[in-house]
């Protein structure tokens, strides 16, 4: 977080999710931060567009959890999980872009090691959504 961040407190008790359950394994656990040193990630002009469409994809897990709570269908349920996977492609494909055109381009032009770093970085990233 930069100094130019709000910090706002959660409204629910640390370590757990909103509705007091306890988080995922998987999201309790934080990439390590491999920042530019540019103070700006790629991604910060369109910040305000990123937040709310994940709460649009939060939106559609909260949704899934309804319908497993009201035992919908087995297949409506799937198609919802289709539709959520997807939003998440396609917002992890929409950060990479970003990712690409603001810290892989400005480390190209620095060159040397810090370009090798970004993009050694950025095929470790494509490696993972390939395999999502």
């Amino acid at each position: 977080m930069t100094t130019t961040e709000a910090r706002t407190e959660p409204d629910h008790a640390p370590g757990t999710e909103p509705n007091g359950d306890q988080p995922a394994p998987a999201a309790a656990e934080a990439a390590p931060h491999t920042g530019h040193g540019h103070g700006q990630h790629g991604y910060s002009a369109q910040k305000d567009a990123h937040l709310k469409r994940l709460r649009r994809i939060e939106g559609q897990i909260r949704g899934l959890q309804r319908m497993v709570d009201e035992d919908v269908y087995c297949i409506d349920v799937l198609t919802q999980v289709s539709a959520s996977t997807k939003a998440l492609q396609s917002f992890a494909l929409s950060l990479l872009e970003e990712h690409l055109r603001h810290c892989v381009a400005a480390a190209a032009e620095e060159g040397g090691t810090e370009l090798e770093a970004k993009v050694a970085e950025a095929t470790a990233a494509i490696a993972r959504l390939l395999r999502s």
